[in-house]
Formats: structure tokens, C-alpha cells, sequence
């Protein structure tokens, strides 16, 4: 037995029922304002799991339509910016190996010049301490000359001194000497023979 279950609303609708099972739905259709059912029969509906063609245009329209987005738009435009991505990133490891190898570069250039600052500095260095030995040297010369001059003339000087007071001692002794055998002998003595025998006594006393 089928029972009627009506909609009411902008359309009428009529839903037959079988007794018992009221989601079962054996055939339904639409009323307008003053018509009976009286002129509908109940047909077989479509299968419940059998999509409608409708269905099957729009799932295909909105595949094709999101294939040709994919292909034509969504696509390109993530290729696109990975592309960016991946040359942004190969240009910033460029940019740090040309940075990298500059600075190498700029190492290498500072170490050589330090290495001929310094062999520089270390010539020089040898070439003032060659100067200053060679001055020293001369210098030393000079005044190891000039202290033997003042040796020679101090000795000099001093031979001299030496020979004018021998010769003042020998004036002397023979001054006495004279005068010593003049009170003796009562009379002058030989000036010759005191002046000998004070010559021989002093040359005697100087070689001792």
C-alpha cells in the first residue's frame, strides 16, 4: 500500500511511499495550484546509484576546466616561480663564491705583501746593522789611533822630561862634585875629568 506525502510550497510536491518504509520513494511529481493527481500515475524512478548526464557534463566541465587552470595557469606560474627561486638561490651561492674567492684573493695579495714588507724591513734592518758595525769598526780605529798617538806622546814626553831632568841631575852632580874636590884638594878641580866621571856614574845608574 503506498502512502501520499505531500510538500507544500512555492510547488506542490507529491511523494508516494510504500507502507511501512518511509525513505523508500517509489515516484514523486510536481502539482501546480488546482491539479489533482488524479492525472499522474507513478513510474519507475532512475537507479539510485546511476548518475544523471547533467551530473556527468558538470564534473566533466569542471575537470576539464581545472586540467586547462593546471596546465595553462597553475603550472606555468609555480614552474615559474620555482625557476626564480632556484636561479635567486644559484645567483646568491654565486655571489658568496665570487665573494669567498675575492677574499682569498685579497688574503693572498696582503700575505705577499706582508712577506715583502717584511723581507724589506729584515734587508734593512742588516744593511743598518752593517753601517753601524762599519762605523763602530772605524770609530774604534780612530780612536785606538788616536789613543797610540797620545801613548807615543806621552812617552815621547816623557822621555824627554826624563833626559832634561837626567841632564839637570848630571848638571848638578857635577856642581857638586866640583865644588866636593875643590874643598878637598884646596885648589879647582878638572872640570873635564868631573864631568867624565859623573857622565860614566850616571850612564852606570841609568843602565842598572
Amino acid at each position: 500500500m503506498l502512502t501520499a506525502v505531500v510538500n507544500l510550497g512555492s510547488q506542490t510536491t507529491v511523494t508516494f511511499v510504500r507502507a511501512g518504509d518511509e525513505h523508500a520513494v517509489d515516484c514523486e511529481f510536481e502539482l501546480e495550484p488546482g491539479e489533482t493527481n488524479g492525472e499522474y500515475t507513478c513510474a519507475p524512478g532512475p537507479g539510485p546509484i546511476v548518475p544523471e548526464v547533467k551530473e556527468l557534463a558538470w564534473g566533466a566541465g569542471a575537470f576539464i576546466v581545472l586540467a586547462l587552470l593546471l596546465r595553462f595557469w597553475l603550472v606555468p606560474a609555480v614552474k615559474k616561480g620555482m625557476d626564480a627561486r632556484y636561479a635567486h638561490i644559484r645567483g646568491g651561492r654565486e655571489a658568496a663564491d665570487a665573494a669567498r674567492a675575492a677574499a682569498q684573493a685579497e688574503v693572498a695579495d696582503y700575505e705577499a705583501a706582508l712577506a715583502t714588507v717584511k723581507a724589506e724591513a729584515a734587508t734593512r734592518v742588516d744593511a743598518a746593522r752593517q753601517t753601524l758595525e762599519t762605523e763602530r769598526a772605524a770609530r774604534l780605529a780612530e780612536v785606538n789611533a788616536e789613543i797610540a798617538a797620545r801613548r807615543e806622546a806621552a812617552t815621547a814626553e816623557v822621555a824627554a822630561s826624563r833626559a832634561a831632568a837626567a841632564g839637570d841631575v848630571a848638571g848638578a852632580v857635577r856642581d857638586l862634585a866640583g865644588r866636593t874636590l875643590e874643598l878637598a884638594l884646596g885648589r879647582p878641580a878638572d872640570s873635564a875629568a868631573v864631568s867624565a866621571a859623573v857622565d860614566s856614574v850616571t850612564s852606570a845608574g841609568v843602565g842598572s
